[in-house]
């Protein structure tokens, strides 16, 4: 059963892509980068929305009230796409971190490319934690939001990987607040599996952590300690109480 949801989520998933990038795309690069976001954000809307149907999830987000008016650092712990298209609804505009390669992908990398993503280049760790700092703090100064995933890469259910402090950095160097977030997602949309399970998937998002006056390492374990005891509560998948380090 989970085979047969999982085959027609994807056939509306493609569809939805195929369907945004002829009517989409093209007029896109004329709009606005606030209306570009809303005409782009549709494509989100529906795969959030034909999730839910197709693969029998039941959705349990809380917190959004907690969104600040202006602009912040999104933090959030990293399982699968799913909280990818989810996070860019809940804070538009909102610049994300990821990696160079995904701006290649035929339709979905065009589209990425319109929306002033941080792309960074895996391959040379150094020179890509000096592109966040600039970067981040630059969309932070034009009014974005901006969207890390401290782990660094999708982390399974179950393990857990040490948090880089780029974004409390960039967060404590425009003074703006930090979000923290924490899902559960990849139990329900599995990072390494196309076969999507069905059940309950919880997002949290906490109250925004001032960074005034306060150091990026301080920050860090602010967000870390709350993500860690989010997804203990929230996970089906026991939590390990140690991280691993980055490759």
């Amino acid at each position: 059963m989970n085979h047969l949801r999982s085959l027609l989520f994807y056939a509306g998933y493609f569809l939805a892509m195929l369907v945004c990038g002829v009517l989409f795309l093209p007029v896109s690069p004329l709009l606005p980068l606030q209306e570009r976001y809303r005409l782009l954000n549709l494509y989100n809307h529906f795969i959030i929305a034909w999730f839910r149907l197709a693969c029998g999830v039941r959705y349990e987000i809380s917190g959004l009230a907690n969104v600040p008016p202006g602009p912040c650092v999104i933090l959030a712990n990293h399982q699968c796409e799913w909280e990818t298209v989810y996070l860019q609804l809940i804070k538009p505009p909102v610049c994300t971190v990821l990696k160079r390669e995904l701006l290649n992908i035929p339709i979905f990398g065009w589209a990425l490319r319109l929306l002033h993503p941080i792309a960074l280049d895996r391959s040379r760790p150094s020179r890509a934690i000096k592109q966040v700092l600039t970067q981040g703090t630059q969309r932070l100064d034009q009014g974005l939001s901006v969207l890390i995933f401290p782990e660094g890469t999708r982390v399974d259910p179950g393990s857990r990987q040490r948090y880089n402090k780029s974004g409390a950095v960039i967060a404590c160097r425009a003074g703006v607040p930090v979000l923290s977030v924490a899902h559960n997602a990849g139990e329900r949309w599995p990072g390494r599996h196309w076969v999507k399970n069905p059940g309950r998937l919880s997002l949290v998002v906490g109250e925004p952590i001032a960074t005034e006056e306060r150091t990026s390492d301080e920050v860090m374990a602010e967000v870390e300690a709350w993500i860690e005891a989010r997804l203990a509560e929230i996970s089906e998948v026991p939590r390990p109480h140690e991280a691993v380090s980055f490759p």
